[in-house]
């Protein structure tokens, strides 16, 4: 009678932890699916931003033609970042890839400020419609890919907590759940609030 009844007991302890296994695994699949999307996002805006660039770029040329290297420098960044972002949307949760399009896109950021404070030198290329309306489908694609990035890190904020949190840890590390890479700003000058003055 007590052997059956510590058999129960043990088979029931079993059972549960064999269930409580099977929702720690599904949820942090469902944590690692939800981050992957929200990259996806931001994949989708950067891919947008790195069409536009060579448009203003070619409409720059014509007013900065003593610019050259400036000009080559966006689009060697541009193509650079492009390809880190193909290789890190093919796998989102390698962190190696997510690095390397953090750098890519550090040094894009860059060409891209040098680029514009140069245009602002060129008044004629300032007023040209096509930059203008170039200039303002940028900047709305540089809102998007700040809300992305947002909704991305903190998908993944969600699914590292939740893969760090015992007893949710062990199932992480045995079934391979690595820990995912958020998409954090490089560029120190991004990340001071602009300096305001009423002088």
């Amino acid at each position: 009678m007590i052997l059956t009844l510590f058999s129960a007991v043990l088979l029931a302890f079993v059972v549960i932890a064999i269930l409580w296994a099977i929702g720690a695994y599904n949820k942090l699949v469902k944590l690692r699916n939800r981050f992957k999307n929200a990259f996806s996002q931001i994949d989708v805006q950067l891919k947008r931003r790195y069409d536009l660039i060579p448009n203003l770029v070619e409409t720059a040329k014509g007013y900065m033609s003593h610019e050259r290297e400036t000009l080559e420098a966006v689009i060697s960044a541009r193509n650079s970042a492009q390809s880190a972002v193909s290789q890190a949307a093919a796998n989102p949760d390698n962190a190696d890839a997510i690095k390397s399009l953090l750098g890519a896109e550090t040094v894009l950021s860059g060409a891209m400020t040098k680029f514009m404070a140069l245009a602002e030198a060129y008044p004629d290329l300032k007023a040209n419609q096509n930059m203008m309306q170039l200039t303002e489908e940028l900047t709305t694609t540089e809102n998007k890919v700040a809300f992305a990035r947002q909704a991305y890190n903190d998908s993944v904020m969600e699914y590292n907590t939740s893969r760090e949190t015992f007893p949710t840890l062990l199932i992480a590390n045995n079934m391979g759940f690595k820990e995912a890479t958020l998409f954090e700003i490089e560029d120190q000058s991004e990340k001071e609030a602009p300096k305001v003055s009423f002088n």
